[in-house]
């Protein structure tokens, strides 16, 4: 495994300003933005002459490669909700939202195509989340299952030309947020090749403190990416309102806050440990969503406390006599 850095962490710096950063830090892989306006990376001016090759020079020059694009905000527009919610990313009819985040979508897979980079990260969105809950309306999550279906299918098949895997973040205010949905997603998808996950452990605890290690176990060879991000349950506010309980992430009183990796409740020895099991051998990109200290801060405490816990090779088991004993 590698330790990778999601140069979203300084969007208001250059992806070689970022590179130069995470170098010195000992990182060795960058996760680079690619939705639209996202101000380091433009897919139109990457897909232009030998661009693509200008930037994974410049990237490798520094020692790092590219272990994946990220379109977490306009993929969101292609289930939604497409309400004033999501105006922020894009502003139009539901019917606009829907085709600009699929076109952005479609359009970083063919980024990542000539890039060479395998994987690109991003959501499903979901048009109302709260029908998790069957009541008012006891059908309205399977009727979003087949909007699911029927818009995602296709992008898949596009991403199996381009020879790009998706890998969706379960995440909240998606349709894909805990372990059920996203086996559940596989078998509406019929377990389409091209489509994964990207494991944040943070996200898994967003809705209920729930194991990661179970998550890995299950859907191990569909983790195609794993984010470095760390969750602490708050115990003592817990009884204030739950862990779902709403408000500004900084709020003294909250009972769930994303932490960077070492200072929530991950384990992530274990974490490390089942991912090595199930045969995951590609990055730990760090992300920092920690209100509580600076990205700066984050930068050097990651990186001091995975690099130690990386696994850079599996086993690769024993060799002697009594080892190679055929058992009874």
């Amino acid at each position: 495994m590698k330790l990778g850095f999601f140069a979203a962490n300084y969007a208001h710096l250059s992806i070689e300003e970022v590179a130069q950063i995470a170098s010195s830090n000992g990182y060795e892989m960058l996760e680079l933005p690619a939705y639209i306006d996202n101000g380091q990376l433009d897919c139109d001016e990457i897909l232009k002459g030998n661009n693509a090759s200008k930037l994974r020079q410049m990237i490798e020059s520094y020692g790092l490669g590219i272990s994946a694009l990220s379109n977490h905000a306009d993929s969101l527009l292609i289930l939604g909700p497409h309400t004033e919610d999501t105006d922020a990313i894009f502003k139009g009819t539901p019917e606009e939202k829907i085709r600009y985040g699929t076109e952005s979508l479609l359009k970083t897979a063919q980024t990542a195509n000539a890039l060479e980079v395998p994987v690109v990260n991003g959501f499903t969105g979901v048009t109302n989340w709260g029908r998790y809950f069957p009541f008012p309306s006891a059908n309205g999550w399977s009727e979003m299952e087949k909007l699911f279906v029927d818009r995602f299918l296709p992008i898949m098949d596009k991403f199996k030309e381009y020879g790009v895997k998706f890998a969706m973040e379960p995440h909240p205010n998606n349709i894909i947020y805990d372990l059920n949905t996203a086996k559940r997603a596989l078998e509406l998808l019929d377990y389409h090749p091209s489509f994964g996950f990207n494991l944040d452990p943070a996200n898994i605890m967003a809705t209920g403190g729930l194991l990661v290690e179970n998550f890995i176990d299950e859907l191990g060879d569909r983790i195609f990416h794993v984010h470095a991000k760390d969750a602490e349950v708050v115990r003592h506010n817990i009884q204030r309102g739950g862990i779902m309980m709403q408000g500004d992430w900084q709020r003294l009183d909250k009972a769930f806050r994303f932490r960077i990796p070492g200072w929530g409740d991950v384990q992530w020895k274990k974490v490390i440990t089942e991912l090595s099991l199930v045969g995951y051998d590609y990055v730990l990109s760090y992300e920092h969503e920690d209100v509580t200290m600076s990205v700066g801060d984050g930068v050097e405490k990651v990186a001091a406390f995975l690099k130690p816990l990386i696994i850079k090779a599996p086993y690769e088991g024993r060799r002697d006599k009594i080892f190679n004993q055929p058992c009874d």
